[in-house]
């Protein structure tokens, strides 16, 4: 049923046709407006004040032939005409279609009479076609849009094949790539990438359903003059019905200078990073040259250390920091005048009370350098005892970092099994039972039972 913003425009000349006509779409019992003329010439004034959205016309009329409307009205814009004759041959219906006819009818009683229900299915047939010219239309549009922004782009635009073979490459690839565009068409991308980075897009264009149907990769594109360059390329897969990848759409931009500006700031962090380690490694030196007395002890307390905290699960960021700490734990022996520090025989309780300040002699000596903060832990700390009775800050339990919990055992262990000028190591089976008879007294009894495992086949 055709509802009232419809609009029919007759022309019929015979007055019992054209009553029949109206008859039926009064009927029908349909809402549209039907205006009847029985000429051109008042079809025509009657257009200029109105559009109506389907055109009715008897072929021959008193005043000329209504294939004479069509010509004129031959525009998709215009509203849709049946053409009706009582004289219908297919040579006619032929050249009335040919001229833009929407429909072709021979009058008879039952077409006449089935006018509304032809008028319905037209109308509806029009509409497809007026959707299917405007998505045309559109997918027209939007590839002129797609080609303006792609000829004119600076970045490489590309369509690919389900495989990866270009399908079209935009000029842009003249200047990225040394190609010109249609050396590229019919090639697959993977013979322009780098053997060391082939993989990842070898596995992508295996996979038709991208987790992401727009991803990101960087790799290493071929010039043709056999020259690399690396280029950061946006791609985004279209699918089928199937939802099976189709082809893909992709960006491509040349960004060797960022990844060379990206390697150089790496290998100056690496360097500098080097550096750092091998200042710590003088001061250690530095340190060892007046403390004859623990010679080689830093170089076996950073490597048992470094053990025990992978056992202990700590990062590798932690560790570098461990290691620096390790290496570092004694540097405030520094402070301690020779006459104490190189003391072959014990210290007296005033010599013992300078002796202890080499922690905080540590911390002022590493605090201002803000990369050693966390390497700090362990030469500030590592004297704090369980139980709270070490020193410089009598930390108990938990309080006292787990760095300097951890190294404390390693350093006590290396000293109890070393030899001294006053005294000789002590066996490793002593040692042991010493950390187990203090554990949970001076030591973090967890960290000792995780230990000893460690050193149990260790001989000094």
């Amino acid at each position: 049923m055709m509802d009232n913003t419809v609009h029919i425009l007759l022309l019929e000349d015979d007055p019992a046709h054209a009553e029949l006509i109206q008859r039926a779409f009064e009927n029908r019992g349909g809402e549209a407006t039907l205006t009847i003329t029985s000429s051109l010439a008042e079809a025509r004034a009657h257009l200029k004040n109105s559009k109506p959205t389907l055109i009715i016309a008897d072929w021959r009329l008193p005043d000329g032939d209504s294939s004479e409307l069509l010509s004129e009205e031959n525009n998709k814009s215009n509203p849709p005409v049946i053409i009706m004759t009582s004289y219908g041959n297919e040579r006619n219906a032929v050249d009335v279609m040919k001229s833009g006819a929407l429909d072709y009818i021979v009058k008879s009683s039952e077409s006449m009479t089935d006018m509304p229900h032809i008028a319905e299915n037209a109308i509806k047939q029009w509409q497809i076609l007026q959707q299917q010219e405007s998505m045309q239309l559109a997918l027209a549009e939007s590839e002129a849009q797609f080609r303006l922004l792609a000829e004119n782009s600076s970045d490489m635009i590309s369509r690919h094949d389900a495989n990866g073979i270009f399908l079209y490459v935009s000029p842009a690839c003249r200047i990225i790539l040394g190609y010109e565009p249609e050396e590229l068409a019919g090639t697959p991308i993977t013979a322009l990438i780098h053997p060391e980075d082939a993989g990842e897009i070898t596995a992508l264009l295996a996979n038709q359903s991208w987790a992401d149907i727009t991803t990101t990769i960087s790799y290493r594109a071929r010039q043709k003059n056999s020259e690399y360059v690396w280029l950061e390329t946006t791609a985004r897969l279209f699918f089928d019905k199937t939802r099976q990848g189709r082809e893909f759409q992709a960006s491509s931009r040349d960004i060797t200078e960022r990844k060379q500006s990206e390697e150089a700031v790496q290998k100056a962090h690496t360097d500098l990073q080097e550096a750092y380690d091998k200042t710590i490694e003088g001061w250690v030196v530095a340190l060892d040259l007046r403390d004859r007395e623990t010679e080689g002890h830093t170089k076996r307390v950073t490597e048992m250390t470094v053990k025990l905290a992978r056992i202990l699960g700590c990062t590798e960021e932690e560790i570098v920091h461990i290691r620096r700490g390790a290496l570092l734990h004694d540097i405030g022996k520094m402070g301690i005048p020779d006459e104490i520090l190189q003391k072959p025989g014990p210290l007296t309780d005033d010599e013992w009370v300078i002796m202890r300040r080499h922690p905080q002699y540590a911390y002022q000596m590493l605090s201002p350098i803000s990369y050693l903060k966390q390497a700090l832990i362990i030469p500030y700390y590592h004297h704090e005892r369980w139980d709270g009775s070490g020193y410089p800050h009598k930390l108990k339990g938990e309080d006292i970092p787990l760095f300097a919990r951890f190294f404390s055992v390693v350093d006590v262990w290396d000293a109890l099994s070393s030899d001294r000028p006053y005294r000789k190591g002590m066996p490793q089976r002593d040692v042991i039972e010493y950390l187990q008879k203090e554990a949970g007294r001076l030591f973090d009894k967890s960290i000792v039972d995780i230990f000893i495992p460690l050193i149990a086949s260790t001989r000094k």
